[in-house]
């Protein structure tokens, strides 16, 4: 699934990377801690997330997700933002709750991120 696709299906704005939407997404994992995205994500998945602050983008380039979506409307601070494009990560906003956002990606077959990688 695309970028562009899950901005559409969950009818996020694209906050940054709008040049980036054509880029494939295979995996999501999903969390409001860190540290379970550093130890339970996998490289390229996209992170679904209701924390918006600088740590998020940070935890984003270590883990070497793809991307970024604030659920529930949360829309992250001028600094997350530009932070996101310094190290080209497109950030995302939807106003979907998180487990509806959950449930209209996994009905399209996009996989999470297993612990037992």
């Amino acid at each position: 699934m695309t970028l562009r696709e899950i901005a559409e299906l969950l009818d996020a704005e694209v906050l940054v990377g709008e040049d980036k939407l054509d880029m494939e997404i295979e995996r999501v994992c999903v969390t409001d801690l860190m540290s379970e995205a550093l130890v339970f994500s996998q490289p390229g998945a996209l992170l679904l997330t209701g924390l918006t602050n600088p740590q998020t983008v940070r935890t984003a380039e270590v883990a070497e997700l793809r991307a970024v979506c604030f659920v529930r409307g949360r829309r992250p601070p001028d600094e997350t933002i530009e932070l996101a494009r310094e190290k080209g990560i497109p950030l995302l906003c939807t106003p979907v709750l998180m487990y509806d956002s959950c449930g209209l990606l996994y009905n399209r077959d996009l996989q999470g991120c297993s612990p037992e990688r």
